[in-house]
């Protein structure tokens, strides 16, 4: 009998002495070989990469999170920095070319009037005025996280020149470097309160769902009394609550604890209903009968199957967060100046009728909607790719 045949044993059964082969006939190629042995690690990237829509959200946050630890270095100014000589002032534009010679990046520079008919400023371009922009130059000081001084900047308007590409607000502060940095804060608020949000829903409901019993029934009553809360009148209220003689970062720590710690009754009940049905499974099982503690089985077991709903879950809490910290601010019950975020910059946009006049004011929407789709995206992918029957 030849390798490639079969042979029979006494039970009838037929063994085919060939190795075993996933891909069945044949040898297997060098991408099938790579792709068998790969780890689920790197399955998930090599899925990931192929949701194109994805891969450019993710490239897209990361290019807005730069914006996080290089605030100070990225804008132009300071975002409290005012210039009485313009207030209201529109958006400036970049040129390359004066009278048709090639000048390089360059603004024009403004003269503002006063119209006393509507009573608001109205400002023209002097053409007669060419203000070159500086790069990698030294520009307004400002303390690096507050810790060390400094005044490099990427780009500078010219030496007693100005540069607004996104105009100012009622008080001369530039837009743009108030978004650049609002991220520092309304970014990271997202990252932090979802981190406090998925610690709590897997503990409690991971706990609620495998040990079942009292704990289940005690956890779920404090999720049904948080859940049949109004979220942002809740929000509001405990915001309010916070001590207006608080420092800036502290009530920043405030409302992302608070944001943190009432969004997670979601997940928990998510993760309750998951374990109990995974608990049944034999794996589970034998992990137990072989000795394994709870901790372990819930670790090593149970939490790898529910990896896709958790990213789904936590992408979509993000934007969430972002908006809840936005909402707030807008309304005036988060953060205030001194602090920026984009929900503090939009406060300056309450007023319908300045919004009319001065539409950039209404900048900070831009980012936020750029984030909340970006992350919408890339948490399809990553759930796509953590998703091990597709």
């Amino acid at each position: 009998m030849s390798v490639k045949e079969t042979t029979r044993t006494g039970n009838d059964h037929f063994v085919d002495t060939e190795p075993f082969n996933p891909a069945g006939a044949g040898t297997l190629t060098p991408e099938q070989e790579r792709y068998f042995q790969a780890s689920q690690w790197q399955i998930m990237w090599w899925k990931f990469r192929r949701h194109r829509l994805a891969v450019w959200s993710a490239v897209i946050l990361f290019l807005f999170y730069l914006c996080v630890p290089f605030a100070e270095i990225i804008a132009p100014y300071a975002p409290n920095e005012r210039s009485n000589d313009h207030l209201y002032a529109p958006p400036q534009s970049i040129h390359l070319f004066h009278d048709g010679a090639f000048v390089g990046p360059f603004v024009y520079g403004m003269k503002a009037d006063i119209d006393l008919e509507t009573v608001r400023w109205v400002y023209t371009e002097d053409r007669n005025d060419v203000q070159p922009l500086r790069f990698f130059c030294s520009g307004s000081d400002y303390e690096f996280w507050g810790l060390v001084e400094g005044s490099f900047h990427l780009v500078c308007p010219a030496e007693g020149g100005s540069f607004y590409p996104l105009g100012t607000d009622r008080l001369g502060r530039d837009v743009l470097s108030g978004l650049v940095y609002g991220a520092r804060l309304s970014l990271t608020v997202g990252l932090i309160g979802v981190t406090i949000s998925i610690v709590l829903g897997l503990f409690l409901g991971g706990i609620a769902g495998y040990f079942g019993g009292f704990i289940d029934s005690l956890i779920q009553r404090v999720i049904e009394i948080l859940r049949s809360l109004p979220e942002l009148p809740l929000w509001m209220a405990l915001s309010a609550a916070l001590p207006v003689t608080w420092a800036p970062v502290w009530i920043y720590l405030g409302i992302t604890v608070i944001l943190g710690l009432l969004d997670w009754p979601g997940l928990a009940r998510a993760v309750r209903s998951k374990f109990m049905a995974l608990r049944e499974e034999e794996y589970a099982k034998a992990a137990l009968l072989m000795g394994a503690k709870p901790s372990r089985v819930i670790a090593k077991h149970l939490l790898p199957g529910f990896t896709s709903h958790i990213i789904a879950s936590a992408s979509l809490s993000i934007p969430a967060m972002i908006l809840g910290e936005t909402a707030l601010s807008y309304l005036n019950l988060g953060l205030r100046r001194p602090a920026v975020s984009w929900g503090v910059l939009l406060n300056e946009a309450q007023d319908i009728s300045v919004v009319v006049v001065y539409p950039w004011l209404m900048a900070p929407v831009v980012p936020i909607i750029i984030v909340v789709l970006a992350f919408n995206f890339l948490g399809d992918g990553l759930r796509d790719a953590a998703d091990p029957y597709k």
